[in-house]
């Protein structure tokens, strides 16, 4: 199957930091929106962005936490969202339209990994429902304020080889995995991705997704102990011991690349993994590599529709 999934030879790689994917890069001018940053990865996200000129926008569940993490950092404002509550991303898109400004760079960075069950909304599970439908109603919220020119940044992960989408039962109704119920979701976040780049490609706009290595930030917090000791990232005394894991400035590294980099102009709707296109991944690969489901075209429709079905909402509706 011929497929775009392919390396370009970025020049940068899997100990790439933020900053220097970045260099010599002028984001003087261009407004960020960054989902959950100021968190992990996402607040050496912000702080790249805004420290090579853009003006960066966080969107957080708890503005508070927010404005104490971003503290001296120039250039960003805190605003309220909740990805699991669609009227309070619908209020933050309406407050963001008033300001009459327009977004050149969107990073869906918020996520939720490997929780208990958990029920929001409608009963939605909550890792479908904050890791893909909360950033699915946000984009297509905000679909008139993003530029031309802009770009959709989706935080995927290599758990998205964990599990396909499960369109028998998306919300898991009967029987919960944590692990599959993240698989799921991450695979969402790329699908999203394929989809979104094919609709708004003749406006301008290019989406991808992105793995960004593994890290160990907060979004490991629903974690004990004792099963990260069992998956060989730390020891018993915390300490951390696969040196495959990235650092939050390399973790951030790739979406930052994504979003700015030259190399990609003209290109859409593809993974990314250490600071370039990834290559498919076979069936037993779990290291590398994007699975064709996560970026099959027409699974990526039949998510949207799905997604437009369960969020109602679809800013391409008249020509999806």
């Amino acid at each position: 199957m011929d497929t775009p999934q392919h390396r370009i030879g970025s020049g940068f790689g899997a100990g790439s930091t933020a900053e220097e994917v970045l260099r010599g890069i002028d984001l003087s001018g261009k407004l960020a929106v960054v989902t959950g940053g100021y968190s992990g990865l996402g607040l050496e996200t912000t702080r790249a962005l805004a420290g090579a000129g853009a003006r960066v926008v966080v969107p957080a569940r708890r503005p508070g936490s927010a404005r104490d993490a971003l503290a001296g950092v120039d250039g960003v404002e805190v605003d309220e969202l909740d990805l699991a509550d669609l009227a309070g991303v619908r209020a933050f898109a309406k407050r963001f339209a008033a300001s009459g400004r327009s977004i050149d760079i969107l990073i869906n960075n918020a996520a939720v990994m490997a929780c208990p069950e958990t029920r929001v909304g409608p009963g939605w599970e909550a890792q479908f429902a904050t890791n893909h439908l909360g950033h699915y109603a946000l984009v297509n919220h905000l679909w008139p304020v993003l530029a031309r020119g802009a770009r959709v940044v989706s935080v995927s992960s290599a758990g998205h080889r964990r599990s396909a989408i499960r369109w028998d039962d998306v919300h898991f109704r009967s029987g919960y995995d944590k692990w599959q119920a993240y698989g799921q979701a991450k695979t969402a976040n790329a699908l999203f991705a394929v989809h979104l780049d094919a609709l708004a490609e003749n406006a301008g706009v290019r989406a991808f997704a992105v793995h960004p290595g593994g890290i160990l930030t907060p979004l490991q917090r629903h974690l004990p102990k004792e099963e990260m000791v069992g998956l060989g990232w730390i020891d018993e005394d915390g300490n951390l011991v696969d040196e495959s894991l990235k650092t939050p400035r390399q973790g951030a590294a790739t979406q930052v690349w994504a979003a700015t980099s030259p190399r990609l102009a003209g290109r859409g709707g593809v993974y990314c993994e250490d600071c370039d296109i990834a290559e498919p991944a076979g069936p037993g690969e779990f290291r590398g590599g994007v699975r064709d489901y996560a970026v099959d075209p027409e699974q990526a429709a039949r998510l949207w529709e799905l997604s437009a079905d369960l969020t109602g909402v679809n800013a391409f509706a008249a020509t999806s």
